[in-house]
C-alpha cells in the first residue's frame, strides 16, 4: 500500500477530484494548507510598489494558500494515483506543487476490523 500526499493549487481542486473519480479513486482527504516552496512567489508583481519596498517583497518568504490531498492506493494503483494528480495539476509555472509517495505498512477498516489492500475498495 501507499500513501500518496499531494500539495496543489486551491484553482485546480475540483479538477483534480473529477480526475480522480474518473480515474477509480474516489476516496481522498483534502484539508486547507499553507506553505512555500524554493522560489519567492510573483515577483513581476513587485515592480508595482516603490523600490524600498520591492526588497522586502523579493526576499520575505511568503506562505501560499494550497490544499493537501491525502489518498491511500494499492502498490498497483500508485502509478495512476501520480499520474492522474500531476496530469490535472501542471500547468508549468512555479507552484503547481508537488506529490509525495510514502510506503504503509497496513490499513484497518474501523467499523468492520478488515485489515490490508481489501480496506481501500
Amino acid at each position: 500500500m501507499k500513501l500518496i500526499l499531494a500539495i496543489i493549487r486551491i484553482a485546480k481542486m475540483q479538477e483534480t477530484k473529477i480526475a480522480l473519480q474518473e480515474a477509480g479513486l474516489p476516496s481522498f482527504t483534502a484539508m486547507p494548507v499553507l506553505g512555500r516552496g524554493k522560489g519567492h512567489g510573483d515577483l513581476e508583481k513587485a515592480e508595482l510598489y516603490a523600490p524600498e519596498h520591492q526588497e522586502l517583497i523579493s526576499t520575505t518568504p511568503r506562505l501560499k494558500s494550497k490544499r493537501m490531498i491525502t489518498l491511500m492506493v494499492t502498490d498497483e494503483k500508485k502509478d495512476l494515483a501520480v499520474a492522474t494528480i500531476i496530469k490535472t495539476n501542471q500547468t508549468g509555472q512555479s507552484g503547481d506543487g508537488k506529490v509525495f509517495v510514502i510506503d504503509s505498512s497496513d490499513s484497518v477498516h474501523i467499523r468492520t476490523g478488515e485489515k490490508g489492500d481489501k480496506t481501500l475498495d
